[in-house]
């Protein structure tokens, strides 16, 4: 069956995360998020509780980010922050691991921070997905991450937080988010069953089409209307969306 508008929107997970969004904003990413039909909303803790009566009634999901956007709170707090978010509504959690502890090695702290942010999500009715900031990470600690999540059995691991800016030597912070190398790393670890997350990048049709290939089956994204429309638009001129996905051979390793 050719790939639909819909099996699209229901990758998109709209993001609304940026630490400007008023609750004037959030209402209309919200409402954007209802008329395309995605897959869920991903907000801050706050705006969990308004976001479940503004999307009642859809087919809309509300996720909640937890020790956003660095992943340096307890484990106690993030545990706390995953009950409460529950308790408000949300059905889907992304968490951030502990990133300086994954670089130095400390996998069993972060197993026991996953399984009990893990146990307290499903325990609210929600599911886990893990984002690890691979900007920071080499593919060897990625690798280890995956396995980590194999173990406690988390529903997605996830690429990045948006949010993961590295310095550089100029002083200068640069960002990529998902690439494709990570993407196929992780997908070809994490067991079958747990979905990948691709968050940080995918801003176009094109990007998003490639994703899908690499076997991503989530996204974060906040240009959800532009590559809707535009999927809608290829689709109205009587190609399939089949027809445009890019190859490896024509995305060069990235995008």
């Amino acid at each position: 069956m050719s790939i639909s508008v819909k099996d699209l929107a229901k990758m998109i997970d709209h993001s609304l995360l940026h630490p400007t969004m008023t609750d004037e904003i959030v209402k209309e990413g919200c409402e954007l998020a209802k008329k395309y039909d995605a897959a869920s909303v991903c907000l801050k803790p706050y705006s969990v509780k308004s976001a479940v009566e503004l999307l009642k009634g859809s087919d809309v999901m509300v996720g909640s980010v937890i020790g956003f956007p660095h992943g340096n709170g307890t484990v106690e707090m993030k545990v706390a922050e995953t009950k409460k978010a529950c308790e408000d509504g949300a059905v889907e959690i992304d968490m951030v691991i502990n990133i300086g502890k994954a670089i130095a090695g400390d996998y069993d702290f972060i197993k026991e921070e996953i399984k009990q942010i893990n146990n307290e999500a499903l325990a609210g009715g929600a599911i886990l997905k893990v984002i690890f900031e691979n900007d920071y990470l080499t593919e060897d600690i990625i690798k280890s991450l995956c396995k980590v999540c194999n173990e406690v059995d988390v529903a997605f691991v996830k690429t990045s937080s948006g949010y993961g800016f590295v310095k550089q030597d100029n002083g200068m912070y640069s960002y990529k988010g998902a690439t494709a190398p990570h993407l196929k790393l992780m997908r070809q670890v994490t067991n079958d069953h747990i979905e990948v997350k691709a968050a940080g990048g995918v801003r176009t049709l094109r990007d998003l089409l490639y994703v899908r290939s690499l076997g991503v089956t989530r996204i974060g994204a906040t240009a959800t209307a532009v590559i809707l429309d535009e999927a809608a638009e290829v689709l109205a001129s009587g190609k399939t969306l089949e027809e445009i996905t890019p190859t490896d051979a024509e995305i060069g390793g990235g995008y």
